[in-house]
């Protein structure tokens, strides 16, 4: 009876791969405030490292490793996150979601005028709230594909 997932070779290709397409998906998530990109994008990128996985080692092994309800953890992390940020909004700056983070040192530092490379920090609470909704998105559709890819192993052996 063969394993389940793909060849050694795809395996160690993926383990190799995943660090790197979790990175870029930070890096996108990080820099939505600046360029095409944000949380869902980053998010969507993040979701996609964990599919490969998925189709290299198999839905078995990996709902070994990562709970469906850790996905969910972190999916709802990201969630009270965002509501966490947009309440500070309203304590802060009596406004829901304010930016009350715009021309802080650490989190707002505003651009000079005219054309910049982008900077990082200039964002205020739009890289926060980026990353909340990149938690969501990582948790939602990995925890989503992880359920599925289940379910189809299931249905498979039942027939």
């Amino acid at each position: 009876m063969k394993s389940e997932g793909l060849s050694p070779i795809v395996q160690t290709i993926a383990g190799i791969l995943f660090p790197m397409i979790l990175i870029f998906s930070f890096y996108v998530i990080m820099h939505g405030h600046l360029t095409p990109g944000g949380g869902f994008q980053g998010g969507a990128i993040g979701a996609s490292a964990v599919v490969m996985l998925i189709v290299a080692f198999g839905a078995k092994n990996i709902e070994k490793k990562i709970r469906e309800e850790k996905l969910s953890a972190f999916e709802s992390i990201g969630g009270v996150v965002f509501i966490a940020v947009a309440l500070l909004g309203l304590v802060m700056a009596s406004t829901f979601m304010s930016n009350f983070l715009v021309g802080d040192i650490i989190f707002g530092k505003i651009p000079p005028f005219g054309s910049n490379l982008g900077i990082l920090n200039s964002g205020g609470i739009l890289p926060i709230l980026n990353l909340a909704v990149g938690m969501k998105v990582i948790g939602g559709l990995s925890a989503v594909v992880l359920v599925m890819a289940l379910a189809s192993k299931e249905e498979k052996n039942d027939i």
